[in-house]
């Protein structure tokens, strides 16, 4: 079979848009004005900040876009949610009417590709050339919210969403590997590009790191939530050795005694998916807080791996076609359900099915400059509270797959279709 030509820029920011679309239709009307995760906005604002982010964004840099409505410019501009602990206070009363902000975003969608279609793009992705640059962070912000936006959707009752007729999903497997683990030899690894090689990144890639790692033992798969579900029986929660301290104040606070997905039953454990509740699959990755992965390794007599590591047991790994990512599917598969994507060293599942926990502190590689048209992106995270998270999961968009993407959260945010593996 032919290859097909790779889309254009232009036509991957239609297509960026479409899987917004698609996903926004998921929540019936009458719940749009929700906060499925209270430390979110309401679901409404993100309907106008995608379009407000391509407008601010575009606005004399690419062409002329004449502000519409100021106020709402700056009501959608900023997705990032609070980093300083305080939750939003809204009431739904405070925001626009639907159709207002709905008018809104059509009006900043009809201005900005009536000026698309007269740009030149020039082919290729390369970071230092304005044009293709600022489509790629347009597109790619929104692909992130994609992704942000499933996992907020993923907490709204299921009566308040419309199941797709088709979840295009990914044939399942029961799992039938042995937990095992693989032998990383000692070796230099990189983190981050220059940006001489031409190719596009977030400013967080941007600044070349080699790194002499030691020799490791790392699982070849990531935890499943069989595995975790043996540290449950064993009393984790409630064994404050396995917690830092803060982790274990976090933990008591909230009355946190399982992963946020999962819940109990008469028949026993369950795990809540986008549209169904579905008897807990053992052979799944487990999703959990860093937090609660950290507490596992060390009930283990492990640590997670520090981004270093990753990077190095990723060496010679990429994304397959039959791996678990790109919106291919709402649910994890087995761990086991990708071995011909292996790295070098022969570790499984390293890219998509769910992000991976580092133990590295999200910070800035050497030389970081941060994009002066976002300049809050990465730098107001490098805070010493957000931990560097790699890999991605089946709600990750395939163009962020790539070695150098570095994603990050909170350590005690428990929401995202994130897991981990131990290393030792």
């Amino acid at each position: 079979m032919p290859l097909l030509p790779s889309p254009t820029l232009a036509e991957r920011f239609v297509n960026a848009r479409a899987a917004s679309d698609a996903l926004f239709d998921i929540v019936k009307a009458d719940f749009l004005y929700e906060r499925p995760i209270r430390e979110r906005h309401r679901i409404v604002f993100y309907i106008g900040h995608l379009e407000a982010f391509d407008r601010n964004l575009f606005d004399q840099r690419l062409f002329d876009l004449p502000s519409a409505d100021p106020r709402l410019d700056r009501l959608f501009a900023f997705g990032i949610d609070p980093v300083n602990g305080a939750l939003p206070a809204d009431t739904p009363a405070d925001w626009p009417s639907l159709d207002e902000i709905r008018d809104y975003a059509r009006d900043a969608r009809t201005r900005i590709d009536a000026q698309l279609a007269s740009l030149d793009l020039p082919p290729g992705v390369a970071n230092h050339n304005a044009a293709t640059q600022l489509l790629n962070v347009a597109i790619e912000h929104r692909l992130m919210h994609v992704e942000t936006l499933s996992y907020m959707f993923h907490q709204l009752p299921f009566e308040q969403k419309h199941a797709p007729d088709s979840t295009h999903a990914l044939p399942d497997s029961p799992g039938t590997a042995t937990p095992s683990t693989v032998q990383v030899p000692a070796g230099r690894t990189e983190l981050g590009m220059t940006a001489g090689r031409g190719v596009f990144g977030w400013d967080n890639e941007f600044g070349e790191e080699q790194i002499d790692v030691p020799a490791f033992e790392i699982d070849r798969f990531m935890v499943t939530n069989g595995a975790f579900l043996e540290f449950i029986k064993d009393g984790g929660y409630a064994d404050k050795t396995w917690w830092t301290d803060q982790n274990w104040a976090w933990k008591e606070a909230e009355g946190i005694a399982h992963p946020v997905f999962w819940t109990r039953s008469e028949e026993g454990w369950r795990l809540r998916t986008m549209f169904d509740e579905i008897a807990l699959p053992l052979a799944w990755p487990v999703y959990a807080s860093h937090a609660e992965a950290s507490a596992f390794a060390r009930w283990r007599g492990a640590q997670l791996p520090s981004e270093a590591q990753w990077q190095r047991a990723a060496h010679g790994a990429c994304p397959g076609q039959g791996d678990n990512f790109d919106f291919r599917n709402w649910n994890p598969v087995a761990v086991d359900a990708t071995p011909d994507s292996a790295s070098t060293w022969g570790v499984e599942g390293l890219y998509g099915n769910g992000w991976e926990w580092t133990s590295t502190i999200f910070g800035p590689l050497p030389g970081f400059k941060a994009f002066p048209f976002y300049e809050g992106y990465s730098a107001n995270f490098f805070d010493g509270k957000h931990y560097a998270m790699k890999g991605g999961s089946a709600r990750t968009a395939g163009c962020m797959l790539r070695p150098t993407f570095r994603n990050w959260f909170h350590a005690h945010y428990p929401y995202v279709y994130a897991g981990f593996r131990c290393v030792r």
